[in-house]
């Protein structure tokens, strides 16, 4: 029995980057023999075992033959008798077929057979070999791999063997699960802009999200947008979120806060009257294409629904400020309207020479909100109860004190200020 370990954990050493996960390769051994020495089998489709001790991940080392379309479309072998190069060959990228023994810590010789190290020294994300065009999701991680290494290209022939395979319609074969799990990754990295512009060179982009792709070519106002393309504009709007060190939800609704504009009519343009309520529609497509969950929906959904509104509502009166927190719920889900409102930050920074320019709606809302949950409702709804109100009559007392707290609220101009 020989250990290596192999991929992300070697990868990142060699980069200098923090390595959080180990993925190790068995190769001479069987199931029974991992058993026997305390390892937990783990794996569905091939042998997979849990250490006994550090509960990693050991593979044995196995080699896969296609057998159909899509990500589970292979016959997996593992024997004794695969070897580490063999077992490396399968992999996607060449900077993730590199193998080192146990006990290696970042110094000395690598196992290297795919020239891995000089492609981490010439910033390049290439292929292994020809198999990388058997399994879709590769196409995927490549994006997502690209908005993590932001300094790295993706090799020509790697682009075009990714065209290839979505011009094959193996791409369409992709699970939903599958999809969503490296988008989320990938809205997660450092320039998440990037995972959407490797998606669109290779055309996957049309077919894994098409109301995403139908933004680029759609003009916007230059004296709102100065950047004018809506395309261009969301990759700005998803790298503030970047840059902000946003959660998922957030960077979710920015991806998505935008898809009615690919469906405004011609004759309008570069006006999108009413691309709020059709980003809604679209975005609920989407969310049950790719079986978004629910934190995420939800949070975008508001966004794509109200972020105009937020834009504008250091205008709205006390009345409209509460209609508009009425609307996003923002009294019983205060935590996702503060996520909502960095949202509609992303989106407003996130236009060409507004990056550094402040978004005083944000703590505006905020502070309003607080007015308004600090009113006291149950002395209301008990004094307009034993003067008869009933029902939707305590809802008006109610509403009509909240109003008068947020208009005290902005006649003071000190408490006006944001905070």
């Amino acid at each position: 029995m020989q250990i290596y370990q192999v991929g992300g954990a070697v990868r990142d050493r060699l980069l200098g980057r923090a390595v959080h996960d180990r993925d190790w390769v068995v190769v001479g051994s069987t199931p029974e023999e991992m058993a026997a020495a305390g390892y937990q089998p783990v794996g569905r489709d091939f042998p997979v075992f849990l250490h006994p001790q550090t509960h990693e991940e050991y593979a044995l080392a196995r080699t896969e033959r296609k057998s159909g379309r899509g990500y589970h479309g292979f016959v997996v072998h593992a024997s004794p008798d695969v070897t580490l190069e063999e077992d490396l060959a399968r992999r996607d990228l060449t900077i993730n077929a590199i193998a080192a023994n146990a006990e290696w810590t970042g110094t000395g010789a690598v196992f290297d057979p795919y020239n891995g190290v000089a492609d981490l020294h010439a910033r390049v994300l290439r292929h292994v070999s020809p198999a990388f065009a058997e399994d879709p999701v590769r196409i995927l991680r490549v994006a997502r791999f690209a908005a993590r290494f932001t300094d790295f290209s993706v090799a020509p022939e790697t682009l075009a063997l990714m065209r290839q395979m979505v011009d094959n319609g193996e791409i369409d074969h992709l699970v939903p699960e599958r999809v969503w799990q490296e988008l989320a990754r990938g809205l997660m990295e450092a320039r998440p802009s990037r995972m959407l512009q490797v998606l669109r060179e290779c055309g996957a982009l049309a077919v894994l999200l098409p109301e995403v792709e139908r933004l680029w070519g759609v003009p916007q106002r230059a004296d709102y947008h100065p950047e004018v393309d809506t395309g261009v504009h969301l990759l700005l709007v998803l790298d503030m979120a970047a840059h902000l060190q946003t959660k998922l939800a957030v960077r979710f609704a920015c991806l998505t806060h935008d898809l009615g504009k690919g469906t405004t009519p011609a004759h309008i343009l570069p006006r999108h009257l009413g691309h709020e309520g059709r980003s809604a529609a679209l975005l609920q497509d989407v969310c049950e294409r790719l079986r978004v969950p629910t934190d995420c929906r939800e949070t975008a959904d508001v966004v794509a629904r109200e972020h105009g509104n937020i834009h504008r509502s250091e205008s709205l009166n006390a009345d409209a400020i509460l209609r508009l927190l009425e609307r996003c719920d923002a009294l019983r889900q205060s935590a996702r309207f503060v996520d909502v409102l960095l949202a509609c930050e992303c989106d407003a920074r996130g236009r060409g020479g507004l990056q550094d320019s402040p978004y005083p709606q944000r703590p505006r809302l905020a502070a309003a909100l607080q007015v308004v949950q600090q009113v006291a409702t149950a002395p209301i709804a008990a004094q307009a109860a034993a003067s008869g109100a009933r029902g939707p009559q305590v809802g008006d007392a109610i509403r009509r004190a909240r109003v008068q707290a947020l208009q005290q609220w902005l006649n003071d101009p000190a408490a006006a200020e944001p905070s």
